[in-house]
């Protein structure tokens, strides 16, 4: 997908495709592992990154909800105040205290609501502009919360070289 073409059925096959990918690369690693820092050579863990990808599928759950109410979404401000960096330490912050299951369902359960949305979505809303007299598009929008390194909606790539690197080390038996 490119960055200025946000088409709905390829965004839904693309985050449903990329988190695919995802569960497998952590089902090549040993489940005991699933608290053990180190990910990526940082101070993360799977759990950690598990509810780094759900804190921003939530991220454009709340958008959706915002724009609903003609407002901008919560995360536009966090991020111009606090930037990306702070925003993700922030929230891997405040899944610290979750137990590896409900870290898990909490992904899982985000992860569904966020397909349900964009698949209940006309495509005339997904192109229509997220707010009044602004020109990007609910799905562009969308794409950018959930973009990365390959483009729109394609944040989970991002971390799947640290995955692969991660099961080399931490295998499953």
């Amino acid at each position: 997908m490119t960055d200025d073409a946000a088409d709905r059925q390829q965004a839904i096959e693309e985050v449903r495709g990329d988190r695919v990918r995802t569960e497998e690369l952590l089902a090549a690693i040993d489940p005991g592992a699933f608290e053990t820092v180190g990910l990526g050579g940082g101070d993360w863990s799977l759990k950690d990154l598990l509810g780094h990808l759900e804190s921003w599928e939530q991220h454009a759950l709340d958008a959706i909800e915002a724009w609903g109410r003609g407002e901008q979404p919560p995360i536009a401000d966090a991020l111009r105040t606090l930037g990306t960096d702070e925003v993700n330490r922030r929230e891997v912050a405040k899944k610290t205290a979750g137990s590896a299951d409900e870290i898990r369902e909490g992904a899982a359960d985000t992860h569904a609501k966020l397909l349900q949305a964009f698949e209940g979505a006309t495509d005339a809303w997904w192109r229509a502009p997220a707010v009044e007299g602004e020109t990007p598009t609910h799905g562009q929008r969308l794409g950018g919360i959930l973009g990365g390194d390959l483009g729109l909606f394609r944040h989970d790539p991002d971390h799947w070289d640290d995955l692969r690197s991660f099961a080399t080390e931490h295998p499953a038996r």
